[in-house]
């Protein structure tokens, strides 16, 4: 829970010391106990008296429990030592907290149970006074002025009461972390800790980030939305060689994902997206890039989930799609990033799965998907995407009842050909040099 600057400013910290001494006599009582136990049962029994499987139980029984009460001992004084940093610590930034509304209330600001400053200068003004200031040709910049300044002594009790809260959160993961047992040494998992840390400042991180200590830095983001429904049209528009387009959707909810992990030349990366509901769209226009026409329309539910991963100039990617429902559509494009065109039409579940290598900037896959419902579908493409990457692949599918469709593909990226001979160029002049 997130301390408000009410329970800043009433904590009573008295207390710590006299839990801290506690402890520390609770630890100081375990190590006279570990001392008598070895010395009054462990020894006693171990006087070669008594030999046999028995015995060794025993004494491997014993062992444990001493080591249990020395492991006590130590648990127990880092506690002390922790709620003796505890004290000093929130007892100093308490104290900054309390000083800084001691200074706002000295410059005649207020400050009330949250924490909020407002200035009260101007109460206290006597009649004549007052209407001096209200007749002031300044009195609007003076009363803004006041409420920037109040604004000002606010933000800076809300940072000090924040500094608290982060202190006594450390306080908190400090504790847990002195009475949490998780090594195997004595009675196992679940004992005391002998491996306490009374020092808060290196009990109390806070718990690395993801990814930081191994070298693996983490990205991602999502969003989703829905339910809705809206629809849109526009053109032509000649400037921009819009002839004209138009959309509808009526959506149930619609998510998506994606996130990538990197660490040097290595990298994993990956997406999904989901939506159900219904949607139709159709555009036509013509520019100095290109012409392209399309309609499409779709009600149902559809999913898609894909991975790369990524050694340098080699690389393997991974897809699959699912789709239940209906769709329909024909496009035809042709201009400066490529040349598409097709038709397909489709009524009842299908899924679909493609997997492919890269080396170099240069890759080839392969996709396949089954069918079942009525449905056929064509098309050629050869496109560049937004990342200026080039697709080119044929695509054909034909379903009565049960069936599918096949495709291959071939995609190139300029970019990443340009950089695989640079580096190729340097390993040969590296290698080169090193011979002569």
């Amino acid at each position: 829970m997130t301390l408000t600057y009410q329970d800043v400013v009433t904590a009573d910290l008295s207390s710590l010391a006299d839990v801290s001494g506690a402890w520390k006599k609770m630890g100081e009582r375990f190590g006279e106990l570990k001392t008598n136990y070895e010395k009054n049962v462990q020894g006693v029994l171990a006087n070669g008296n008594w030999q046999g499987q028995a015995f060794g139980a025993q004494q491997n029984n014993a062992a444990a429990t001493a080591f249990e009460f020395g492991a006590a001992k130590t648990e127990a004084l880092a506690i002390a030592s922790l709620l003796t940093d505890a004290q000093t610590e929130l007892t100093r930034l308490q104290k900054a907290v309390k000083d800084l509304v001691e200074d706002a209330e000295k410059k005649e600001y207020k400050v009330d149970s949250s924490g909020k400053a407002t200035y009260v200068g101007y109460d206290n003004l006597s009649t004549q006074e007052r209407f001096a200031f209200n007749h002031d040709p300044d009195h609007g910049r003076l009363l803004a002025d006041a409420r920037v300044k109040a604004q000002g002594w606010t933000d800076e009790i809300a940072k000090a009461v924040k500094a608290v809260d982060a202190a006594d959160q450390s306080v908190k993961r400090a504790l847990s972390r002195a009475t949490s047992d998780v090594s195997f040494d004595g009675i196992g998992i679940g004992g005391f800790n002998t491996q306490a840390e009374g020092d808060l400042a290196k009990a109390g991180k806070p718990d690395p980030k993801p990814g930081k200590e191994d070298g693996w830095v983490s990205e991602g983001e999502s969003e989703a939305s829905g339910p809705g429904v809206g629809a849109e049209a526009s053109g032509p528009n000649i400037g921009k060689g819009k002839l004209a387009e138009a959309e509808a959707h009526a959506d149930l909810g619609r998510a998506k994902a994606e996130g990538s992990l990197t660490n040097g030349p290595f990298k994993l990366a990956g997406e999904a997206e989901a939506y159900a509901g219904a949607k139709a769209s159709a555009a036509a226009g013509i520019t100095n890039e290109g012409a392209q026409a399309e309609a499409g329309a779709f009600a149902g539910g559809e999913a898609s989930a894909g991975g790369t991963a990524d050694a340098g100039p080699v690389g393997v990617y991974g897809r699959a799609e699912a789709m239940a429902g209906a769709e329909a559509g024909v496009n035809a494009q042709a201009g400066l990033d490529g040349l598409n065109v097709g038709a397909e039409a489709f009524a009842g579940a299908k899924g679909s799965v493609g997997a492919g290598a890269d080396v170099g900037g240069i890759g080839v896959g392969v996709t396949a998907e089954g069918w079942a419902g009525p449905g056929a579908e064509a098309s050629l493409n050869a496109s560049k995407d937004a990342n200026g990457v080039w697709h080119f692949g044929p695509k054909v599918g034909l379903s009565p009842a049960l069936g599918g469709a096949v495709g291959f593909e071939l995609t190139v990226d300029p970019g990443k050909v340009v950089d695989t001979v640079g580096d190729a160029a340097n390993w040969v002049g590296d290698g080169i040099g090193s011979i002569f």
